[in-house]
């Protein structure tokens, strides 16, 4: 079911299954109000499609609908917290995204891939999601500082401060 395009929403765009499950898992605990403002989209197939299929397929529908927020979720493809080789997919991530609209787009995702968050023993991907959506719930960052996560900090803050009313409505 898609979301009232008039009203505050998110459409959830995520790079494999392994994205989509999380996302998914992280809908669980959510009011079903909020639930309903959400759509987790199909997986796009890599991060690169991610990317064209968000500027082919949502960019221009985002003109249209001022409440929609897109949420790309991707693979970071590192080794380890380079900073600079994080900036580089963002920069081209971005590219991609219309200037009037990047305030409404956010790119998270995990360091190297969504695989080894459950190689490295944080549960199933329904319940990385479970725990992902208490830290934002709590507004805490005890499961997203995890070394494969907590370099989204800066885009979970700009998520926080668009997204909140959305996702935990008062």
């Amino acid at each position: 079911m898609s979301p009232n395009k008039y009203i505050p929403h998110i459409l959830v765009l995520p790079e494999d299954d392994a994205y989509r499950q999380i996302a998914n898992g992280f809908l669980l605990l959510l009011a079903p109000s909020a639930a309903r403002a959400i759509q987790v989209l199909l997986p796009a197939g890599g991060w690169e499609k991610v990317a064209d299929k968000f500027q082919t397929d949502y960019a221009a529908g985002m003109s249209r609908y001022a409440e929609r927020h897109v949420v790309l979720l991707i693979d970071f493809d590192q080794d380890d917290d380079d900073a600079a080789q994080i900036d580089a997919r963002l920069a081209q991530i971005q590219e991609k995204i219309p200037d009037a609209i990047q305030d409404r787009v956010f790119v998270i995702g995990v360091l190297s891939e969504a695989e080894d968050l459950i190689k490295d023993r944080l549960g199933n991907f329904e319940t990385i999601g479970k725990n992902l959506e208490k830290d934002c719930r709590s507004q805490t960052m005890e499961f997203w500082n995890h070394r494969l996560l907590k370099h989204n900090k800066q885009e979970l803050a700009r998520m926080s401060h668009k997204l909140a009313q959305i996702l935990f409505p008062k």
